[in-house]
């Protein structure tokens, strides 16, 4: 039995995948079947359409669209569907070299991705998560696929109440041999 698509993930370009690969994860983690591509609003725009309209043939429920710079793929994808789009702006990624770890952002530090993607004008409505933030996006999406799926909403409550106490845990240490000690053997 083929598992139904849900969710599909979208970005401007390879160098996206380093941050857009944590929302594959988190759907993984719940089991929800993704599609992943690289689509430029810039370099592919009739892709984009085309794209649009696989995904609502397919009935995929939410879209998740990083993009980095002018970030206008999550808009320019809206625009063609009336299927939820969640936008992660991108401000940097690590690229791997010979083993050798580069950080590159973009020219405002994200800010440019977040403004693009979070200023939408009416009659564009997406949703925007914070900058590099792909695990919300798909968290998001999981909430959005949650009002239907009952199962999928218990996963849900249980990851939340899996973060509860593990922050709980973090505190109780943390109140028992006190800030200093915690931060040190935090960092070894």
């Amino acid at each position: 039995m083929k598992v139904k698509i849900l969710v599909g993930i979208i970005m401007g370009s390879n160098s996206d995948s380093n941050i857009m690969i944590n929302a594959a994860k988190i759907l993984d983690d719940f089991y929800i079947k993704h599609e992943d591509q690289i689509i430029s609003a810039h370099r592919t725009p009739d892709q984009l359409e085309i794209y649009a309209k696989y995904a609502e043939k397919q009935n995929f429920k939410v879209i998740i669209a990083g993009a980095g710079g002018a970030a206008h793929l999550p808009g320019m994808i809206s625009s063609f569907t009336t299927i939820p789009v969640i936008g992660v702006p991108i401000m940097a990624y690590i690229h791997s070299q010979n083993t050798k770890l580069n950080l590159k952002s973009s020219s405002f530090g994200g800010l440019d991705s977040l403004l693009s993607i979070s200023e939408m004008p009416n009659g564009t409505s997406i949703a925007s998560v914070g900058i590099n933030k792909s695990i919300n996006a798909a968290l998001y999406a999981i909430k959005i696929l949650a009002n239907e799926d009952e199962t999928l909403k218990k996963k849900l409550i249980a990851y939340k109440n899996k973060q509860h106490k593990i922050v709980m845990k973090e505190s109780n240490i943390m109140k028992k041999i006190g800030l200093k000690n915690f931060y040190e053997n935090k960092l070894h």
